[in-house]
């Protein structure tokens, strides 16, 4: 498996320069995007904001925008059509299904075929779409066979309703067993400097030529106790340490495309800035013997 070009400790590292990635092999995106999550989506002020950023993003070059069912029970994917749509040539907003609401606050799986048909139908009506180019299942459903999850994906794929399927919080195993049963374009597992616990899924992924789009990729830098490599390297460049994180990820191999998330238009525009630079040699060294505290978990 290779990471990244061999450097010279003051030499940049060139694993980052290649600045888009074909998803699918039709949507030739941007590797750094956008993830929908934390948009406000109730009236007032925050969901303007919110609104703005979304439409920020795009003027700013970003192609690839994700969101899921779960934000919000659809109300996230309906605020991107309200920002968005119609949308502009060449722009991917990915979305998932297969968990549904289970009481008040929490989720529970539901990838029945039925289900998830039902799910991608409701989603194509918020999105104010026919096609929806990147469709992930949000978990796999220990209750059903992969394949049947997978299998009803294709189905809808077949019939125009989806352009391409991907995984979303999978193993190795769970995602091999997927592509038995169709051509998986993307997984989107939890995957950042701190916390490697996938580093076997991106290694099948680049062996693949699949997305790879970690989430939670610079939320660490708040919530692990503070790295000296990471703060080390932050001081060279001159940059924030989410925008290293950001830096490192898209270093790390050329099918990651990280998807930051952020309602605020000054944090949006920090994370954007993080595609220019470039780690040299030593400095992806520093920071790849970093050692990865805990895992994490959450809903995402």
């Amino acid at each position: 498996m290779t990471s990244g070009a061999t450097n010279t400790p003051d030499t940049p590292d060139t694993a980052s320069a290649t600045s888009t990635f074909s998803v699918g092999g039709e949507y030739r995106v941007g590797r750094l995007g956008f993830g929908a999550m934390r948009l406000p989506t109730e009236p007032g002020p925050g969901r303007e904001a919110a609104l703005a950023v979304a439409r920020r993003a795009v003027e700013r070059g970003v192609t690839l925008i994700d969101t899921a069912h779960l934000y919000g029970w659809g109300a996230n994917e309906e605020l991107l059509a309200e920002a968005l749509h119609p949308y502009p040539e060449g722009l991917l907003i990915t979305t998932k299904v297969g968990v549904v609401r289970s009481g008040p606050e929490g989720w529970a799986y539901d990838a029945r075929p039925e289900s998830l048909r039902a799910q991608v139908e409701r989603g194509l009506r918020r999105l104010r779409t026919e096609r929806v180019g990147l469709l992930q299942l949000h978990r796999i459903d220990p209750k059903i066979p992969v394949a049947e999850q997978v299998g009803a994906l294709g189905e809808l794929r077949r019939e125009g309703k989806i352009g391409h399927i991907g995984l979303s919080e999978v193993t190795a195993a769970q995602l091999a067993e997927a592509r038995q049963s169709t051509a998986i374009a993307s997984v989107q597992n939890r995957y950042n400097l701190f916390d490697r616990e996938h580093e076997s899924v991106l290694e099948a992924c680049e062996a693949a030529g699949i997305a790879f789009l970690p989430w939670r990729p610079v939320a660490a830098a708040a919530e692990a106790d503070r790295s000296s490599a990471l703060a080390t390297v932050a001081a060279e460049l001159g940059v924030t340490e989410p925008q290293v994180l950001l830096a490192w990820l898209l270093a790390r191999s050329p099918v990651v495309l990280p998807i930051p998330g952020t309602a605020s238009l000054a944090h949006l525009e920090e994370n954007l800035a993080a595609a220019d630079l470039r780690l040299t040699g030593s400095q992806r060294r520093l920071l790849d013997r970093t050692a990865a505290p805990g895992q994490q978990d959450d809903q995402r």
